[in-house]
């Protein structure tokens, strides 16, 4: 009997006789057992620099980019040590704001910004989150030395010290997240995210799972966060069950750098070969919908090399409670995918036409689908998965038995319970 996420509970299936199957998960490490202690330690000797509380003065306006509900990062037991660490500087808590670094995702709830946070500072500081598409709201910062454009929330220019917390793990343009991706990404104008989402970025070799080095995408979010005047990170490692491995504060590359060092010792895991079936686990909050819980068949499809042979198949178990997602880019993604006769349009009219922030996932998942079959289990929104051009199936049962009948049920099975925190990599 396996087990993989699904929402905030575990999915129990056997796969059926026949089939041989191989479990991958990240490197067993002993979580951190006195967190705050931990988080406290990170900031009182950051890397790169002095702490936070010598780096301001009284007058100082602040600003602290927080990831969004998508994210897994434990930002209420990130943000008010740093608060302190502020107020220990002189810094009022007048003069400090809290942008929830959305990108192009719908805007956070009150509740979503309390869990994120706390009851306590939601109600005491300015909490807002990023506008993408208010030019109203953003500052225009130029271009990167690639040409990318810039602009980013009009408070982050307007601070005298920029701060971002982050989760350092596999991601499928960056490499790796966190770092300056919080703010660059998520407190970015569309104008950036379109840009470093576009096909060229995207297409290109370089932007791959866990790859920083020649990577166009980090490079451009890494000039981005400078240009935004980033001065000050607090990222995390998490392992599979969402306990802190490692937090580490301070100068934004230093610090990201050890993280991400640390990260590879974690999510990176032999394989011996490709696969007929890989089998992929979301869990919450990214399995919520369907355009969040489609990173885990690209991740596996985009890692250093796909797990699965050309005409295998993805099986995720994603329950979908919000549907495909509600947030611009989400829309965006679905009306790609849905209004398309075929994958092959979809990648055809995204190279010669490009596309809208958001809508970089069809030209994803389209990749994808050209080579591989995706099926989603249990989702609330089958037809929106269908739509989608993926194949829905209400239970595990289901979804292994119409892979077997496609290649046949003496298929060797790959199963990833932590497909977004776990990196196959193929030795053969």
């Amino acid at each position: 009997m396996y087990s993989v996420p699904y929402g905030k509970e575990s999915l129990r299936f056997s796969i059926p006789s026949g089939m041989r199957a191989t479990v991958a998960v990240s490197k067993p490490v002993p979580p951190i057992e006195d967190e705050r202690a931990a988080v406290a330690e990170a900031l009182a000797h950051p890397l790169g620099m002095p702490p936070l509380r010598h780096a301001v003065r009284e007058g100082n306006r602040a600003c602290i980019v927080f990831t969004d509900v998508t994210r897994a990062c434990p930002d209420h037991l990130l943000v008010p040590p740093l608060l302190a660490e502020l107020q220990a500087g002189g810094v009022r808590d007048e003069d400090i704001t809290l942008i929830c670094g959305v990108g192009m995702h719908r805007p956070s709830t009150h509740e979503e910004k309390i869990a994120k946070l706390g009851a306590d500072i939601v109600s005491c500081y300015r909490v807002i989150d990023n506008e993408p598409q208010n030019p109203a709201a953003l500052a225009d910062l130029g271009t990167t030395n690639r040409g990318v454009p810039v602009s980013v929330h009009r408070t982050v220019v307007e601070s005298d010290i920029v701060i971002a917390t982050g989760i350092v793990e596999p991601h499928q343009y960056a490499g790796y997240s966190g770092g300056r991706k919080t703010l660059a990404v998520g407190a970015a104008g569309e104008d950036l995210i379109a840009h470093t989402h576009g096909p060229a970025f995207v297409d290109h070799p370089g932007t791959r799972l866990g790859c920083i080095e020649g990577n166009p995408f980090h490079e451009a979010v890494t000039e981005a966060a400078r240009l935004a005047g980033l001065r000050f990170i607090l990222n995390v490692v998490l392992d599979d069950d969402k306990r802190l491995l490692r937090v580490t504060a301070g100068d934004p590359d230093e610090a990201f750098r050890e993280q991400v060092a640390f990260a590879r010792s974690v999510y990176e895991v032999a394989i011996p070969h490709k696969f007929d079936i890989a089998v992929g686990g979301v869990g919450f909050p990214k399995d919520s919908n369907l355009y969040q819980a489609s990173r885990a068949p690209s991740y596996l499809f985009f890692a250093p090399t796909c797990v699965v042979r050309p005409g295998g198949y993805f099986i995720i178990p994603a329950p979908c409670r919000e549907g495909v997602g509600s947030g611009v880019g989400e829309q965006r993604f679905y009306a790609a995918m849905r209004d398309a006769p075929d994958v092959a349009c979809i990648l055809e009219d995204a190279r010669k036409n490009g596309y809208p922030p958001g809508q970089q996932r069809a030209f994803v998942i389209a990749k994808v689908l050209e080579k591989t079959n995706v099926i989603i289990v249990g989702s609330e929104c089958p037809d929106a998965v269908a739509d989608c051009k993926m194949i829905p199936a209400a239970t595990m049962e289901e979804a292994l038995r119409i892979a077997g009948k496609a290649i046949g049920f003496s298929s060797d099975v790959l199963i990833v319970p932590h497909a977004l925190l776990t990196l196959p990599v193929v030795q053969e």
